[in-house]
């Protein structure tokens, strides 16, 4: 016990192992101590949520301002799940005084508490979504793989099934970070933990991914029937259309490069909002294509039509070895 007259609550929860520093019983923190409980205090209250009074001569809290505190924690970590939002935005300044010019009397948790609620509020949902998906009598699955930024590949896998609403329903059974080899068999191992997981084996009556043999491959592993995702075979038939289409394929690879002058380089980029303010247009920015996306090559080509005007005035001025701007070649269609 703390020497005084008054003994305050905070040492129902620390420990005084010197004369100068105080350890939490709870989480085994240790922190100094200057005959003064206020720091012991803050931390019951933001990082275990025990209520205690704001000063010594206060009495504890009112039920009505704990379940204040509840909802307005709940509300924060709903915010930070449906906004991606990083823990650490409750260290940051503005967002402290941003909270405190709205309820002066929140006391914001720390990260490290922070980060608990969300993964107390993760494991309530999960058991929820495990209870849905049990009651299923058959699902199908669809898998992908990508990799990240920062080079780390990721494996997702998503449940889709009808309720006993009759509704669709849809749950990610899991986004596995996957720092294996990409063979058919460590593919298959992770799925099959994933539906052992969700005591979903023997109800999967299909999986869903893209045309890669490692995936195609994982499928037999598993014994489940593979099917083709349709939006990539349909990627994969107009890219090949593209490629064996000569006049097509040097379109695409021209405006590639024009796409990537203007994406790299901010003379060029200025020159043709210059060119777009001049001509009285909207100052739109040209679309590069993703590879793996058909759509993306039309989106670019369409940009690059409706902004031929200004995109050729901009080349022209431009010292690059593109040509100043599309020339027709072909004389157009005509009807009988």
């Amino acid at each position: 016990m703390a020497p005084g007259k008054k003994r305050s609550v905070a040492w129902d929860h620390f420990n005084l192992i010197s004369p100068n520093k105080v350890q939490c019983l709870i989480c085994k923190h240790e922190f100094a101590f200057n005959d003064s409980t206020s720091s012991m205090m803050r931390h019951l209250r933001s990082v275990h949520h025990i209520e205690t009074p704001q000063s010594e001569n206060q009495a504890f809290n009112p039920p009505h301002i704990v379940s204040r505190k509840q909802e307005l924690d709940s509300a924060l970590v709903d915010m930070i799940v449906m906004d991606a939002q990083p823990f650490s935005i409750v260290e940051d300044k503005g967002f402290k005084a941003f909270v405190n010019l709205l309820d002066p009397s929140y006391i914001i948790p720390n990260r490290k508490a922070l980060r608990t609620m969300v993964e107390e509020k993760y494991k309530a949902k999960k058991e929820k979504a495990l209870d849905v998906v049990s009651r299923a009598s058959a699902v199908s699955l669809t898998a992908d793989m990508w990799t990240s930024i920062n080079m780390d590949a990721y494996l997702a896998v998503t449940c889709h099934f009808i309720t006993e609403e009759v509704e669709l329903a849809s749950v990610v059974l899991g986004v596995l970070k996957f720092p294996q080899t990409h063979t058919a068999a460590h593919l298959a191992e992770a799925k099959n933990l994933l539906m052992e997981e969700w005591g979903i084996k023997g109800k999967v009556t299909g999986l869903v991914t893209d045309c890669a043999p490692n995936m195609v491959a994982c499928a037999n592993i598993l014994l489940l029937r593979h099917i083709m995702c349709f939006a990539h075979m349909l990627n994969l038939v107009v890219k090949k259309s593209l490629a064996q289409t000569p006049e097509l394929e040097d379109i695409r690879s021209k405006g590639r490069k024009i796409v990537g002058l203007f994406k790299s380089s901010t003379t060029a980029k200025e020159k043709l909002s210059e060119m777009q303010r001049q001509l009285a247009r909207p100052e739109h920015k040209l679309i590069q294509e993703v590879e793996t996306r058909w759509n993306s090559t039309f989106n670019m080509l369409e940009r690059l039509f409706k902004e031929r005007e200004p995109l050729g005035a901009a080349l022209g001025t431009l010292h690059t070895d593109l040509p100043p701007s599309p020339q027709r070649t072909t004389r157009p269609y005509t009807t009988a």
